[in-house]
């Protein structure tokens, strides 16, 4: 009986955590015609508004037979052709984003009451901007890169910190690490990307950029702009 209590009491607790969105509205008329402009001002603002790791964002990847799986990575770059984050190509992501080229992105940012998410296409990035990026990296972190054999499994801790020991011997601060030749960037090319701006009584602003139909008149951004049902 007690366990069911227990149960009972934290499905209570569960079903009782709720707030209020009451910050902003979103509305049509207030966003840019083009998705990526429209993010590098929401972005700026979760800057400004001082977030934890306002580029910190979810991807969701599928495998080949169809298994989903989703982790928190780091955005590093953003341009009109899409967003950016590197990542060891031999890890679970890496194989899932080169065998079926598709993602979703999640930025939660919960303290201004917003989320953007992202659906599209994914492209390996240009070795040379790979390299570019690697090498501005920290020099521990480039060296963490070919330590890990990033998804591997590991008989212990151990292991690891050995691997990255031999290479800090190796390559001792100063030296120049080169690029692991599996690692480097993949970008997602977005087809949809969808505002959410928390709203009072749970009627939250959904905008969602798309790209036209073959049948509907092409706006000059190349964008469709359409609300959603919250």
């Amino acid at each position: 009986m007690g366990s069911q209590r227990e149960a009972a009491d934290r499905r209570a607790r569960l079903a009782a955590l709720r707030r209020s969105y009451a910050r902003s509205a979103l509305l049509e008329t207030d966003v840019a015609a083009d998705p990526m402009v429209q993010f590098d001002a929401w972005f700026d603002e979760a800057v400004e508004a001082g977030l934890t790791e306002p580029n910190a964002m979810v991807l969701g990847t599928v495998a080949a037979d169809g298994t989903p799986s989703a982790r928190t990575v780091l955005l590093k770059a953003v341009d009109p052709r899409g967003f950016v984050l590197y990542t060891n190509h031999r890890s679970r992501k890496g194989q899932e984003m080169l065998a079926v080229p598709r993602a979703s992105l999640v930025f939660p940012w919960f303290e201004i009451d917003r989320q953007v998410v992202v659906v599209g296409q994914v492209e390996t990035v240009p070795r040379r901007e790979s390299e570019q990026y690697f090498a501005s990296r920290p020099h521990d972190s480039q060296l963490g890169a070919w330590a890990s054999e990033q998804s591997a499994v590991l008989p212990d801790r151990g292991h690891l910190e050995a691997r990255f020991a031999e290479l800090a011997e190796q390559y001792p601060p100063g030296s120049v690490v080169p690029t692991p030749p599996h690692w480097g960037g993949f970008r997602v090319l977005p087809e949809t990307v969808e505002l959410w701006q928390g709203r009072t009584s749970r009627l939250h602003d959904r905008l969602r950029y798309r790209r036209p139909t073959p049948d509907e008149a092409a706006p000059s951004s190349g964008w469709v702009i359409e609300r959603l049902a919250p």
